[in-house]
């Protein structure tokens, strides 16, 4: 049988930088198994699959990446929405539309927006932000090929954040370590053996053209660095709402990664905390289709 994909560079403006991601929009027929097959031989951070939903307004989306399933991530669901809009899987529109994804984590709103020739997503995460286990410094540093002096600590411990999709965030103290940083695996295979998260996200604060400088390690999941990781930054956004002192307001980030990997991205995520709470999330962004073509199973 042969299926139809889509690739596309996510979380960029210009071809070959970005996220890459694979796409197939009608992926019915395949079993798990087969879509781990083919998410493997993309070897991208991520694949989507693309099943019908409960309207022509949703689909239910399933992401692989190269090792196993996972309930959402942020790249993927921008470029899915994009390549669905780009081979007008939900007819001609002129100015914007809503749709909605249905994967694992819930359901994921999703605006699709046209400025002039570009099609510009964004997403809501499908979940409220869960602060879960701090690691400890030297373990983290550890992994990284960091020292302990090196963590920032001011804002936050390194800990487990999600908004859907766990991660340890980690804040670093400046942006010579950011780019010193490497995956220990050693020391990511002893956090697997003690259950904890092995998906990383490093940041720096910064104050040149982004607010935020970032990198994600997840080498365990077949992924060493991933260049744009809409699911840890909307993590990281949450919790970093969530540390602020005021209890109401509107907040927004413009979003660098994958630099340190000459695939540069571009993000841009928001959030909403109203009464102390952090209720909301997004994270939006442009996406260039390069590629077509059918992949037999």
């Amino acid at each position: 049988m042969k299926f139809k994909f889509y690739t596309c560079d996510v979380f960029t403006d210009v071809r070959f930088g970005g996220n890459p991601l694979a796409v197939l929009p009608n992926a019915q027929g395949l079993s798990s198994e087969q879509m781990q097959n083919i998410a493997r031989e993309f070897n991208y951070s991520e694949s989507t699959f693309v099943f019908p939903g409960k309207d022509e307004w949703s689909r239910n989306v399933r992401i692989f990446t190269p090792t196993q399933e996972i309930p959402f991530a942020g790249h993927p669901n921008i470029g899915t929405a994009f390549t669905l809009a780009s081979i007008a899987e939900f007819g001609h529109f002129d100015s914007e539309i809503n749709i909605v994804f249905e994967e694992i984590a819930g359901a994921v709103p999703i605006t699709i927006r046209r400025l002039n020739s570009a099609v510009w997503c964004e997403l809501k995460a499908p979940e409220r932000l869960l602060i879960d286990q701090t690691v400890p410094i030297d373990l983290i540093a550890s992994a990284l090929s960091l020292t302990a002096n090196d963590i920032a600590i001011d804002t936050h411990q390194p800990l487990v954040a999600s908004v859907g999709l766990p991660f340890i965030v980690v804040e670093l103290k400046n942006r010579t370590a950011l780019e010193h940083a490497r995956s220990h695996l050693p020391t990511f295979d002893e956090m697997q053996s003690k259950k904890i998260t092995t998906d990383v996200l490093i940041y720096v604060r910064s104050d040149d053209e982004f607010d935020i400088r970032v990198r994600v390690f997840a080498p365990l999941d077949g992924v060493p660095e991933d260049p744009a990781t809409g699911s840890a930054n909307c993590a990281l956004v949450a919790l970093l709402t969530h540390c602020m002192p005021t209890d109401d307001g509107e907040f927004n980030w413009r979003i660098g990664q994958g630099f340190e990997m000459k695939r540069p991205s571009m993000l841009d995520a928001r959030t909403r905390k109203q009464s102390g709470v952090v209720s909301g999330v997004w994270v939006a962004g442009r996406c260039k289709t390069v590629s077509e073509g059918f992949i037999e199973v």
